[in-house]
């Protein structure tokens, strides 16, 4: 049987959190969730992860930050930006980065679900 997938949530808005990393565990998803970038960022820093979800505004190390040093430690790790401020200058950045996709809050959890099983089918056809 294949691995489950790994994916961190991060998120300062715990009900983000709170709604999403359930959901996605009953899909058959592994799953932490993180409401503090300074915490998820030592946690990238131990394991790498399949699937990131981040928000891009935060207290501490912001989601921009967050999302190079995914990249850079990990490259094949497929980085979803989640936000409530998306412009098309944060939107070209990020791609620009390297993220799989970007999504404005608030968003459907079916439109979230879709995306990470488009990153999942990305990172198997590179594997």
């Amino acid at each position: 049987m294949a691995a489950k997938t790994s994916i961190l949530i991060l998120d300062d808005e715990p009900i983000v959190t709170k709604r999403l990393k359930p959901s996605l565990e009953k899909r058959g998803y592994e799953v932490e969730a993180f409401s503090e970038s300074v915490v998820a960022l030592r946690r990238i820093r131990e394991r790498d992860f399949d699937i990131v979800i981040t928000d891009l505004k935060m207290e501490g190390v912001d989601g921009m930050q967050f999302l190079t040093e995914v990249k850079e430690r990990s490259p094949n790790t497929e980085v979803i930006v989640i936000t409530g401020f998306a412009t098309m200058e944060t939107a070209k950045e990020s791609f620009r980065k390297g993220v799989f996709d970007f999504l404005a809050k608030p968003f459907k959890l079916g439109e979230i679900v879709e995306v990470i099983q488009r990153a999942e089918a990305a990172r198997r056809g590179r594997s």
